[in-house]
């Protein structure tokens, strides 16, 4: 259980390049955000759960739902920049972004994104990771990352890291799942410094902490998610929830 206050924040931007108007998407009848919403909300380790998004329409669809629902700026980059403002008026311990296209999110990730603060009071941000298979490694549609020793990341990126060289087929490859976990403080500088360089050419937010010095420290879990982009990875949820009701 949580030893300080913990907020989850789903963020739920509307337009979505390759899968338009995804969070709204409905799975079983109901809109991808609200599964998202409900799946959270079994964790013990949030002290509360809200969506934020650019939307009027995600708002209505929340609240038809019984979800609260908050409306941030619609010139945010980022949903790490969403949270930011969310930040700014609901002060919170912890804030744990969870991404509104992640219907197959559990309690164990969003336990795994919390309990690295409670051993480590210096801990500033956390994600996940999993095993990737070796389809995922080498494709551009998902994100990888390699960590020290110590389990603080090295590096995001598109690209199968790290290289195999020698083609020895012994490298393990280590998907990245964009859940994260963060301090206000974290959320503050993420906001403040200008995207990076890293970050432009990756298209991948989480390496302007790390451009400017801010750990992140990755957490391996075994459950895997599906993360919505397509309409194969839709059909791919609607099949898990049949064969795994709630």
């Amino acid at each position: 259980m949580p030893l300080f206050y913990v907020l989850g924040v789903i963020p739920a931007r509307l337009t979505s390049t390759r899968l338009p108007r995804k969070v709204l998407r409905e799975i079983a009848g109901t809109p991808m955000v609200c599964h998202v919403f409900r799946r959270a909300r079994q964790s013990p380790f949030l002290s509360d759960l809200l969506v934020a998004t650019d939307s009027d329409e995600v708002v209505e669809a929340c609240r038809r739902f019984g979800i609260p629902a908050v409306t941030t700026s619609p010139e945010h980059p980022s949903g790490t920049d969403r949270i930011w403002e969310v930040s700014r008026a609901r002060a919170a311990d912890l804030y744990v972004n969870i991404q509104g296209d992640e219907p197959l999110i559990t309690p164990g990730h969003i336990r795994a994104l919390v309990e690295p603060f409670q051993r480590r009071p210096d801990t500033q941000v956390v994600t996940l990771k999993i095993h990737a298979t070796r389809a995922e490694a080498a494709s551009p549609d998902v994100n990888k990352v390699v960590t020290d020793l110590r389990g603080n990341a090295l590096y995001f990126s598109r690209h199968p890291i790290p290289y195999d060289r020698d083609r020895t087929g012994a490298v393990t490859y280590w998907k990245h799942i964009g859940l994260y976990a963060y301090r206000r403080e974290a959320l503050e500088s993420f906001h403040r410094f200008p995207p990076s360089a890293l970050e432009t050419a990756e298209r991948l937010e989480q390496l302007r902490f790390l451009e400017n010095g801010i750990p992140i420290h990755v957490v391996e879990t075994t459950e895997p998610t599906i993360g919505v982009d397509t309409e194969a990875d839709l059909r791919a949820v609607e099949a898990h929830l049949r064969s795994h009701p709630q």
